[in-house]
């Protein structure tokens, strides 16, 4: 009985592992249920759902990278599967929910604006894989991120959740799509708010905002989701203008001296 015991626990052990490695690959897989249930959601003209399920899984692609580096059980296997599961619900899934909801007017067009953000978001994510490995600045994305792209347009949705009817409003609604996918293809750097380091003198003050942006979003959250996705992309914006003026008068250097004042003769000399 007693040798009984240590085999027991081994094998306890490692069935605790296999399913602590499969913790993180199970959040993954609701990610992509819930970009297959947006899709169906969005096929049925229900696109209050449909722009909320985007934002369940914005939430579970975000629990499966903590989960995973919390119990440091990462898998190549993982990986592959969260970027797949990330191009259904961030990339086809918030595609066909903007043509059903409001570029359907636009037939050919906005089929193809759609086509063209789906691809920009494969290629968002396929750049992020290869550059993870070799990335020094964890701070920053090169890129926006598909997961905020996908928030632009399930925000804007969800604060008009009632398709668009008319060419012209169809038109006004095309920027939501094609804005998004060029920047996920840019080099415009967008913070990473995982690498965000407050400090613990600011700590208070941080945790004091989150708990505004939370009553905000629990009061007014149509409002409060599409401030805030439009926010993340505007300040990514600015600062990436910025950072390029900058530059460019650093390169520029410092100011011409003024024009050297002609020498006026010493009266010994005169």
């Amino acid at each position: 009985m007693l040798r009984r015991l240590p085999l027991r626990r081994r094998e306890d052990r490692q069935r605790f592992r296999r399913g602590v490695y499969l913790l993180p690959s199970m959040f993954t897989v609701a990610n992509l249920f819930c970009g297959y249930a947006c899709i169906v959601y969005a096929t049925q003209q229900d696109f209050d759902t449909a722009a909320i399920l985007i934002g369940v899984a914005m939430v579970l692609d975000t629990l499966d990278g903590f989960v995973a580096r919390l119990t440091k059980s990462s898998t190549a296997f993982g990986v592959e599967l969260d970027s797949l599961a990330d191009v259904v619900s961030f990339g086809l899934a918030p595609a066909i929910l903007a043509f059903t909801w409001g570029l359907w007017p636009l037939k050919r067009l906005g089929w193809a604006a759609g086509f063209i953000y789906v691809t920009a978001a494969a290629m968002r994510l396929a750049r992020f894989n290869i550059q993870t490995a070799t990335a020094t600045d964890k701070r920053y994305f090169v890129g926006m991120p598909s997961p905020a792209a996908a928030g632009v347009i399930a925000s804007t949705i969800y604060l008009f959740p009632y398709g668009l009817q008319e060419r012209q409003l169809a038109f006004a609604a095309l920027p939501m799509v094609v804005i998004p996918a060029l920047l996920m293809v840019s080099t415009v750097r967008f913070r990473s708010v995982k690498a965000i380091d407050v400090g613990w003198r600011r700590s208070y003050i941080a945790l004091f905002l989150a708990a505004v942006a939370l009553a905000l979003i629990a009061s007014y959250p149509r409002l409060a989701l599409v401030v805030l996705a439009y926010t993340y992309t505007v300040g990514a914006l600015l600062g990436w203008t910025y950072a390029r003026v900058r530059k460019r008068q650093e390169a520029d250097g410092p100011p011409a001296a003024a024009a050297a004042q002609p020498e006026v003769p010493s009266p010994h000399e005169m």
